[in-house]
């Protein structure tokens, strides 16, 4: 197919490879299924669609949480093979809207985990025993989650919906083709 490329699995000056992509949209995927179980449970209370996701809430974070780290690790091994910012203003603004999404996707689920294992319940996401629960709750470990992580994944759903229109923006209007290097 002529003007067609190739996507290779390592990252190149013109696109994101697979490895980029699986993770990016696994990622996004699991962000989703995450917001769509805490909505329903908003939105609609306690009942039997709310608590199939609130069930699995637990074990998704756990995989988003690795899976950030090691999307954190490819990006930083591959940081030189990637394609480039805008220069300027844009470029630096793009550059500190990642950077936030990576904070906050690695903070939510870092919070999650750290009241896990500060609290006297078992936790065993996908049935996989990691900590089976302390005598007494550790108050430090468990209250910096209860205060935060709802709020900052609420804040990471506004950043992220930014980043959908700041993408949608440049392939509708700038024509620039951003989206096509991380959707092909």
């Amino acid at each position: 197919m002529a003007g067609h490329r190739q996507i290779g699995w390592s990252d190149n000056a013109e696109a994101y490879g697979r490895v980029t992509r699986l993770l990016h949209w696994g990622l996004a995927g699991l962000l989703v299924w995450q917001w769509l179980g805490m909505g329903t449970k908003v939105l609609l209370g306690r009942n039997a669609v709310s608590g199939f996701f609130v069930g699995l809430h637990a074990p998704v974070g756990t995989l988003i949480f690795c899976l950030v780290l090691i999307r954190i690790l490819w990006t930083l091994a591959s940081r030189n093979d990637r394609p480039a910012h805008a220069p300027g203003l844009v470029g630096q603004a793009a550059k500190a809207g990642h950077g936030l999404l990576y904070l906050l996707m690695l903070l939510v689920p870092s919070l999650a985990l750290l009241r896990a294992f500060g609290s006297d319940r078992p936790f065993a996401p996908f049935g996989l025993l990691l900590h089976s629960g302390r005598e007494t709750e550790l108050a430090w470990m468990v209250a910096p989650a209860n205060l935060a992580h709802g709020y900052l994944a609420w804040a990471l759903l506004v950043l992220v919906t930014g980043h959908i229109a700041f993408a949608i923006y440049h392939q509708v209007v700038l024509k620039d083709g951003t989206l096509n290097r991380m959707a092909g």
